[in-house]
C-alpha cells in the first residue's frame, strides 16, 4: 500500500506544478491588462494606468484621481505531439476557450484626491490578477495518460499597493502578493488527473486525481526614474526597475483513486523571483500626440523550483527533483497616441504593437505535456480609446460628469496576441511515455475597461 501511495502521489503532485498553464514559461501568465498586452507586455517603464499595480507599482504616482481598470482574457489554442512510436496526440486549454477566463481588476486612489492634500504624493491601490495558472486537457485514452489527462491551477494574486513620489523624477512603490484560490474560480483548487499504468497493484486505467489548495505570500518592490522630461513636465525618458520575490504556496488536499479518498497529500508550489529592468523613450510627446517605444528585460528565477517534496498522511516523504533553470524574457512594445484628434473630438486614441520572446525553463527530464513549456515568440496588436470631457461613451453615456460618482473619463482597451511556439523534442523523461516532439499555438484576446473619477 505504501508503494501504491508513493507511485500515485509522485505522478499527481509532480504534474500539478508543471502541468498547469498555457504559457511559454511554465505556469506563468503575463497578460494583465489590455494596454500593456497590446505592447507585448512591455509596460514597466510606462506604467501610467492602474495596471501599474502589476507591472510597476511605482508608476501609480502617474495615475491621477481615483481610477478603476478591469477586464479579462479570452484564450484558445492546442498542443500537438508525436511520440517515439509515431502516435499523435492533441490537447487543448480545457475547452475551445480556457475557463475560468484569466481576468484582472485594479483600483487606485491618489490620497490628495481623497481630500488629504498633505499626502498628495501618495497613491494607494488594490489589484486582483491571475499571473499563474490556467487549464489543459487531453484525451483520457491518450498515449501519455499515465502522466496527465487534465490539469487546472486557478491561482489568483491579491495585491494591496502603495506608491510614493519622492520627486517629480523619482517614485517608489511596494505591493504585497497574496497568492490563493477562490471558490468562484473553476473548482477553487489546483487539480491534476491522470490514469494508472497498472503498477503497484493499482488497477490499470484507474482514475488518479490530486486536488489541493493553500495561500502563500510574496512582495513586489519597484522604482521609476524619469531623468528627461518635456516642458509640460511629462517623461521623455523613463527607467523602471521591479523586483518580485519568491513565494511558496503550500498545497494541501486529497489523493483520489476512482473518486475515493485514499490519502491526504501535500506539497509546495514555488513561484519564482523576477527581476525586471525597463526603458521607455518618447520620440514624440506633445499636447496633441505621443509616440513611445519601450524595451523590458526580465530575469526569471525558476531555479528556485528545485524539488517537489511530496508529503503523505502516512508519514512518508518522496523527494522529487525538478531542476528548472533561470531564463530571460525580452519584450519590446510601442504606442502611438492621438490626444486631441479632430476626427474624433473629446477622445484619445492609441495604436499599439509589441513582441515578446520567452525561453523555456523546464528540462526534458521533468517536462509534462500538461503545460506548453516551449520557447515562444509572441506578436501583439492593440488599440485604445479614452472618452472624456463632452464625449459620450457608446454614444449616450456622458464621459465628463460632475456628480461625485459620475466618471470623468471612460476608456476601453483591446489587444490580440498570437504565441508562436518553437517545436521541442523531449527525450529521457521520468515518464517514458512523455518522450516525443511537441508543437503548440495559442491565440489570446484581451479586453479592459477604464474608469476615471
Amino acid at each position: 500500500m505504501t508503494n501504491y501511495f508513493r507511485r500515485s502521489a509522485c505522478f499527481c503532485l509532480l504534474a500539478v506544478l508543471i502541468a498547469a498553464n498555457a504559457s511559454a514559461q511554465a505556469i506563468r501568465f503575463q497578460p494583465q491588462g489590455a494596454a500593456a498586452t497590446g505592447q507585448g507586455n512591455a509596460f514597466a517603464a510606462q506604467a501610467d494606468d492602474p495596471s501599474a499595480i502589476h507591472f510597476n507599482p511605482a508608476g501609480l504616482t502617474q495615475v491621477p484621481g481615483i481610477q478603476a481598470y478591469l477586464g479579462t482574457n479570452v484564450m484558445g489554442g492546442s498542443i500537438k505531439s508525436k511520440g517515439p512510436t509515431g502516435i499523435d496526440s492533441r490537447g487543448d486549454l480545457g475547452d475551445s476557450v480556457s475557463t475560468p477566463l484569466p481576468s484582472h481588476f485594479y483600483w487606485t486612489a491618489n490620497l490628495g484626491s481623497l481630500g488629504m492634500t498633505s499626502l498628495s504624493s501618495v497613491t494607494i491601490g488594490l489589484g486582483l490578477t491571475s499571473p499563474f495558472g490556467s487549464n489543459n486537457r487531453y484525451l483520457v485514452d491518450g498515449p501519455f495518460n499515465t502522466a496527465v489527462t487534465s490539469a487546472a491551477l486557478p491561482l489568483i494574486d491579491i495585491k494591496p499597493t502603495i506608491a510614493y513620489k519622492i520627486s517629480d523624477a523619482f517614485s517608489v512603490g511596494v505591493s504585497a502578493d497574496i497568492y490563493t484560490f477562490a471558490s468562484f474560480l473553476g473548482e477553487g483548487h489546483a487539480e491534476q488527473k491522470q490514469m494508472s499504468s497498472g503498477a503497484f497493484d493499482i488497477p490499470a486505467g484507474a482514475s488518479v486525481e490530486f486536488s489541493g489548495k493553500g495561500t502563500g505570500a510574496g512582495v513586489t518592490v519597484s522604482a521609476l526614474y524619469s531623468p528627461v522630461r518635456n516642458s509640460a513636465g511629462l517623461p521623455v525618458v523613463s527607467i523602471g526597475f521591479v523586483y518580485r520575490s519568491q513565494a511558496v504556496v503550500p498545497l494541501g488536499g486529497s489523493l483520489l483513486i476512482n473518486g475515493t479518498n485514499m490519502a491526504d497529500a501535500s506539497t509546495n508550489l514555488v513561484l519564482p523571483q523576477i527581476f525586471t529592468g525597463a526603458v521607455a523613450v518618447w520620440p514624440v510627446r506633445t499636447s496633441e500626440r505621443e509616440w513611445k517605444m519601450e524595451l523590458d528585460v526580465e530575469y526569471v528565477g525558476w531555479s528556485l523550483n528545485r524539488t517537489l517534496d511530496i508529503r503523505l498522511s502516512n508519514g512518508a516523504t518522496i523527494p522529487q527533483p525538478q531542476q528548472w533553470k533561470n531564463v530571460p524574457v525580452i519584450a519590446f512594445g510601442t504606442q502611438y497616441r492621438w490626444l486631441k484628434p479632430q476626427w474624433l473630438p473629446h477622445w484619445e486614441v492609441a495604436l499599439r504593437s509589441g513582441y515578446t520572446y520567452t525561453q523555456d525553463p523546464v528540462p526534458d527530464r521533468t517536462f509534462n505535456p500538461g503545460t506548453i513549456s516551449l520557447p515562444a515568440h509572441t506578436l501583439s496588436l492593440g488599440v485604445g480609446f479614452l472618452c472624456k470631457d463632452a464625449g459620450r461613451f457608446l454614444g449616450f453615456i456622458p464621459c465628463g460628469g460632475e456628480a461625485l460618482l459620475s466618471p470623468k473619463g471612460i476608456g476601453v482597451d483591446l489587444a490580440y496576441q498570437e504565441w508562436f511556439y518553437e517545436s521541442r523534442a523531449v527525450t529521457g523523461n521520468l515518464n517514458p511515455t512523455v518522450d516525443g516532439t511537441y508543437h503548440a499555438f495559442v491565440h489570446l484576446g484581451t479586453f479592459s475597461l477604464r474608469f476615471l473619477f
